[in-house]
């Protein structure tokens, strides 16, 4: 059997717990040698453990045995690095629900949380084949192997008998296994990149003696910032680039190489990944062009690229990108083209555009703000801005995270990482429209199926602070990596000028914060003077706004002094319109490095309102609990999962959703479909009266007066019928189903699995004018009770469910309830690929589902953030 008897899914890329990476997939007939070669690399020891006795070679028959599985009741799975096979591990069925388990590691790769890895993704396989149990039988000596068992987060018992330890292993998923697989792959993920950000040393493959060359540019900057540890020019014919000995490949290099840029042409990329793998290179920058930017022949070239990389345990920063940098004192690192990079700073960069990195570092730059580290990952075919959210969050040199993203590689990971960081560092997004990556110019397609409006609402779920531009980015960004956040939304204004304090307090009330009356010095306002203004407002406002326009320049430096001496450790934002100056009040003078407690100055006071916005409401989101995702009662998961494999049949399949949905515990009330008035009569006298008569088609449905009301007899249910038929077209379907309570508030809500984020659940009032509007709100599912609590609250018509505007209020936690079944819904079942429950009526006392449909398609494999540990 090869490769096509099991899912492609069962392959994948994984970050070991040191940061290199293997390739994991299922054994094949094919690796028979590869599976002699492994085992003549044991020590007798690893031996031992695994057979409970000697065995210095495989036969034949046992080699056989071991490649040729079935894929269903006999698995293994194998980790390679390069060309060869380091780790196995195998499950053999012993009776429906359980299987033994065994796994082998080479000695060399021990200790590298390979088989931590294989164990996950092989739990997942036999999830597949109905196999909850894992046992294995480990001799007492064997402490790694029986660590490995019991620290994989499942519910894990043994015993001893016959000088043996058995071991079972629960495979249903919790809490805590999924907490061990994300706290594993947090750590590798980190230290991936760590490995990158703070090299030992560098080569610069492709640094040529002509000057402005993109290799000698890297050289250079690497230089030039006094890289702390060799650097190792690489040239096929130089003996020396920039006064620096070089070398004619990274093979015949005499040291060890941490860090590899790469400023070759691309069709001499992969041949240079090869010599850096052979090399033992730990990281590439691939600063060169033409892989998936210029089409289906460079992408092509950019995926052999990657998979060479990490088949040797490599990670790719690019290509097509402007390189990485690292202030920190003990690195030193300036791996791009751009010759001006931040001084020190407490601020992390990621920027998917190399095109703009160069402006972006020169303008944070200007600001005095400083930088942490930054990378720019240009066509983002490895390293993405995931795994640099893993490094920046333990990081303790980052307060601050910034990303500049064109697109979204792995949404549903990205929402679950920046929902747990943002709790501890700040995260400022400017999402772009972007295209999808390796789309050729002129081409470009949307990213999502959602509109832009749920992706910012899907930011605002997971903390994130989005922003319209680059510039408002840098706003926030000073304001946040150097003040406290602001406790609540007022505003204190200290001004010398009139009229900008009146723009300043304007500002704030379109942003929606509470401005105090402004404290006005005049054009001739003193040091002395702003600083007891300063003081006399602090104690009142949560923030203050500080403008100092002077119409004759004057005391700026004793005037910055003072404000920086009453502010440093009030514990309240101090924002700076300073001479329309950009930066940092300390920055500002000459040699000076802004620390934490620098006042943030802007070009004009709206600019510093409208950063001081997004902090406020950072904070308030700070101030929600986090929530935790609950299992509402009375769901069958299983029977949803036959019921939609049932319905499916095809690819695709439309349903009426009465039975999925009540397998989540929400009831659909019942209606008949009838073919003339005598059976909307005898429907109605089943259903029990007053009833509605309605169009049933989805189409007929959208029509307005397609639906008559209150129908308290058999004459009206007539009379009904015949109005309907002569305003339909004679072959349309109608319904009838019973009254609903009144007065009640219509609303939609509904599931859809979009292509880029998995499961979000949608909501929406359904009123004429809300739905004309698009008047919906988003979230990701599965939803925390807080989650849908925010959903319901978010659309702009809400307040008609809240007792406002003459309206009853009505039954809003049975609506939330609602709402949570559906996540779970959605979050269990991505062959629905769209749900509508409409309409919904909220009442008084309860919510009512009238109508349901959905749409089926069949998905293969786990989500992009479903499963075990994964690259990509």
């Amino acid at each position: 059997m090869e490769a096509a008897q099991y899912p492609a899914h069962w392959e994948a890329d994984v970050v070991l717990s040191d940061g290199g990476t293997a390739h994991v997939r299922p054994i094949r007939p094919a690796d028979a040698d590869r599976l002699r070669s492994f085992y003549g690399r044991l020590s007798d020891e690893s031996i031992y453990f695994r057979f409970f006795g000697p065995r210095p070679r495989l036969s034949d028959r046992e080699i056989t045995w071991f490649t040729n599985v079935d894929y269903v009741d006999r698995v293994a799975l194998i980790a390679t690095i390069g060309t060869e096979m380091v780790a196995v591990i195998r499950y053999d069925r012993i009776e429906p629900g359980e299987a033994e388990v065994a796994f082998l590691v080479e000695d060399a790769h021990q200790g590298r949380g390979v088989a931590s890895v294989l164990l996950e993704h092989l739990a997942a396989t036999a999830g597949e084949h109905g196999i909850g149990r894992f046992v294995a039988d480990v001799l007492p000596a064997n402490q790694k192997m029986m660590g490995v068992l019991k620290q994989a987060g499942y519910t894990a018992q043994s015993r001893f008998a016959d000088g043996v330890v058995r071991m079972t292993l629960d495979l249903t998923p919790t809490e805590t296994a999924q907490e061990v697989t994300a706290s594993r792959e947090h750590r590798a993920e980190s230290r991936s990149i760590e490995r990158l950000l703070s090299p030992g040393s560098v080569a610069v493959v492709g640094a040529g003696r002509e000057p402005g060359g993109i290799g000698q540019t890297v050289l250079r900057n690497l230089l030039g910032a006094d890289f702390t540890g060799p650097v190792y020019p690489v040239h096929r014919e130089a003996r020396a680039v920039a006064g620096v000995r070089a070398y004619p490949s990274v093979t015949a290099i005499d040291g060890e190489v941490d860090l590899a840029v790469l400023a070759v042409p691309a069709d001499g990329v992969i041949d240079v990944v090869k010599e850096c793998a052979e090399k033992g290179v730990r990281g590439l920058i691939v600063v060169s062009s033409g892989f998936g930017e210029t089409g289906a022949e460079g992408r092509a070239r950019q995926d052999e690229l990657v998979r060479i990389a990490r088949a040797y345990g490599l990670r790719v920063v690019g290509p097509n990108c402007l390189g990485i940098a690292n202030t920190d004192p003990a690195v030193r690192l300036n791996a791009t083209l751009a010759a001006t990079v931040p001084g020190r700073g407490r601020v992390g960069f990621f920027s998917q555009s190399g095109a703009l990195g160069t402006a972006l570092l020169q303008r944070v730059a200007q600001r005095g703000m400083g930088i942490s580290s930054f990378v720019s990952a240009g066509n983002r075919a490895d390293v993405s801005g995931n795994d640099l959210l893993q490094y920046w969050e333990e990081d303790p040199n980052t307060d601050v995270i910034l990303l500049y993203l064109e697109s979204l590689g792995n949404p549903r990971k990205f929402a679950r990482l920046a929902r747990r960081i943002s709790r501890r560092k700040p995260i400022v997004v400017v999402k772009s429209g972007g295209t999808t990556q390796g789309v050729p110019s002129g081409h470009a397609a949307p990213v999502l199926g959602l509109p832009d409006t749920a992706l910012s609402a899907l930011f605002e779920q997971a903390g994130v602070i989005r922003v319209d531009d680059l510039i408002q980015q840098f706003d926030v960004a000073q304001l946040l990596a150097y003040q406290p956040l602001p406790a609540g939304p007022r505003v204190g204004l200290v001004s010398n000028s009139d009229a900008m304090a009146l723009l300043a307090a304007d500002a704030c009330v379109r942003v929606g914060l509470e401005p105090l009356p402004p404290v006005n010095l005049g054009a001739r306002g003193c040091a002395a003077e702003f600083g007891e203004a300063l003081a006399s407002v602090l104690p009142q406002v949560d923030a203050v706004v500080a403008i100092y326009m002077p119409p004759i320049p004057g005391n700026a430096a004793q005037v910055a002094a003072e404000l920086l001496r009453v502010s440093r450790g009030c514990g309240k934002p101090v924002l700076a319109t300073f001479e329309g100056k950009i930066g940092m009040l300390e920055g500002l003078r000459v040699g000076a490095v802004p620390e934490r407690g620098s006042i943030p100055s802007y070009a004009a006071p709206e600019e510093a309102v409208r950063a001081l916005a997004h902090a406020v409401r950072h904070a308030r989101w700070l101030e929600q609990p986090a929530g935790v995702f609950e299992e509402p009662g009375g769901v069958d998961t299983g029977a949803a999962r036959e019921l939609v494999q049932a319905a499916l049949g095809e690819a695709t399949a439309e349903i009426d959703a009465s039975e999925l949905l009540a397998r989540y515990g929400v009831e659909v009330w019942p209606s008949e479909t009838v073919g003339s008035a005598q059976e909307a009569v005898e429907a109605a006298e089943r259903l029990g009266w007053p009833v509605v008569l309605k169009a049933a088609g989805p189409e007929a449905a959208k029509r307005a007066g397609t639906v008559r009301l209150g129908l308290a007899g058999p004459d009206g249910v007539r009379d009904a019928y015949a109005d309907l038929t002569r305003q339909l077209e004679p072959e349309s379907v109608l319904a009838v189903q019973r009254m609903a309570p009144q007065p009640a508030v219509p609303a939609v809500a509904g599931v859809m699995e979009d292509p880029a984020f998995g499961a979000v659940v949608s909501f929406g009032l359904g009123e004429v004018t809300a739905r004309l509007l698009r008047d919906e709100a988003y979230r990701l599912a599965p939803l925390t009770r807080e989650d849908a609590a925010a959903l319901v609250r978010s659309p702009r018509a809400a307040p008609l469910l809240l007792g406002e505007y003459g309206y009853p209020p009505v039954a809003v936690e049975a609506l939330e309830e609602l709402l949570i079944r559906l996540g779970r819904l959605a979050d269990d079942l991505p062959e629905v690929a769209r749900l509508i429950l409409d309409p919904v009526l909220v009442g008084e006392s309860q919510v009512i589902v009238l109508g349901a449909r959905a749409v089926l398609r069949s998905h293969q494999g786990p989500r992009p953030d479903g499963g075990p540990r994964r690259l990509g």
